[in-house]
């Protein structure tokens, strides 16, 4: 019997999804070779880009003056990629400080220029959306993470920046209508919403790949991505037929706008037991609420130990809180089912009836 997977990521997919996995496998398209096993040359994997990249388009909204790329890299990749691209050592480029990954972020970004914190909730312990904003007075782009899966907070929208955006989306990509307006850059390691680790989806706009330095490698360039469809060395072919498999689940099951009020109604079910709660309480302060990670701790450590202890003989697995910062974290990506939510609030209420 599958387990509930509360992981952060990589973490859980449509089962249905999985399932055709299996088949693609061992036989792509009653081709009579398995996805694993075609040349990226091939007819029959070039379907398969077709299909991964129209799919995303669509459920997306994005437009031609928009590239959709597929990278052989998680998203931490980026974090150096970006500036590697597009900040000169006489450059500064703002960034909006809300964790543990806009952190390393910063720290890759101070490899090749300068580096201004536009913005901060450290003082918050990182429990907020920074309320004000200072930008630089000529920023080359604007960094932010949509969502912080270690904290648990997400913002509501992204900031008004003077300059293009650059959006670390790995955790929230695909969980509510895409804000392309303003973006320069959206990246996503694909292992929370999208597909398998390994692999991230970019989207951005032509006119800023092209801002990017030309005196790089090529696979250290996003312009090369861009110009040979993400072909030019032999790419994560499952990762894409997965991202193509796993967008359409998204397209059938109502698209982005659907996926939102899904997900907004099962982290309202889980932070209303909370904030009500004599035991458990939550890290995120509400108006920055994650719909994707909701954090929270217990009165003592050995309470958090009894729920996981617990948790796993009821067959959930993976509410352990990131190394860095402990307590407890419930994923409920895309994919998480309604009724998992409602099991962990039931074993939640047990323990605190005591």
């Amino acid at each position: 019997m599958r387990r509930l997977n509360f992981a952060s990521g990589p973490a859980v997919l449509p089962e249905q999804v999985l399932r055709k996995a299996q088949e693609a496998i061992l036989d792509l398209d009653h081709s009579g070779i398995g996805i694993l096993e075609h040349s990226h040359r091939g007819k029959e994997f070039g379907r398969v880009l077709d299909r991964a990249e129209a799919v995303v388009r669509e459920v997306g909204g994005i437009g031609d003056d928009f590239a959709v790329l597929f990278v052989t890299a998680g998203a931490t990749q980026h974090f150096a990629m970006v500036p590697e691209n597009f900040l000169g050592k006489d450059e500064t480029a703002d960034y909006c400080h809300t964790g543990v990954w806009s952190g390393k972020a910063m720290e890759e970004a101070k490899r090749f220029g300068g580096v201004h914190i536009a913005c901060s909730s450290e003082a918050d312990n990182f429990a907020s959306v920074p309320p004000s904003i200072a930008w630089s007075s000529a920023p080359r782009y604007v960094h932010y993470t949509s969502n912080e899966t270690i904290y648990g907070t997400q913002w509501p929208a992204p900031p008004a920046a003077p300059a293009p955006l650059v959006c670390d989306a790995s955790s929230d990509i695909f969980s509510r209508p895409l804000p392309l307006a303003g973006h320069g850059l959206i990246y996503a390691g694909a292992q929370k919403n999208l597909g398998p680790s390994g692999i991230s989806l970019v989207i951005a706009r032509k006119d800023f790949i092209e801002t990017g330095r030309k005196d790089l490698s090529p696979l250290t360039q996003y312009r090369t991505y861009a110009r040979e469809r993400s072909m030019h060395n032999t790419p994560n072919t499952f990762g894409i037929w997965m991202i193509a498999e796993v967008v359409g689940w998204i397209r059938d099951q109502g698209g982005l706008a659907e996926m939102e009020q899904r997900n907004r109604k099962k982290a309202a079910r889980l932070y209303d037991f909370l904030d009500h709660s004599k035991l458990w309480r939550t890290h995120a302060k509400p108006g920055s609420r994650s719909m994707m990670n909701v954090t929270f701790r217990g009165a003592t450590p050995e309470l958090e130990d009894k729920l996981v202890a617990e948790s796993e003989a009821r067959g959930m697995t993976g509410l352990r809180g990131h190394r860095s910062v402990g307590g407890l974290r419930a994923s409920i990506y895309n994919a998480f089912p309604e009724a998992g939510v409602e099991r962990l609030v039931e074993l939640l209420s047990e323990i605190d009836r005591g």
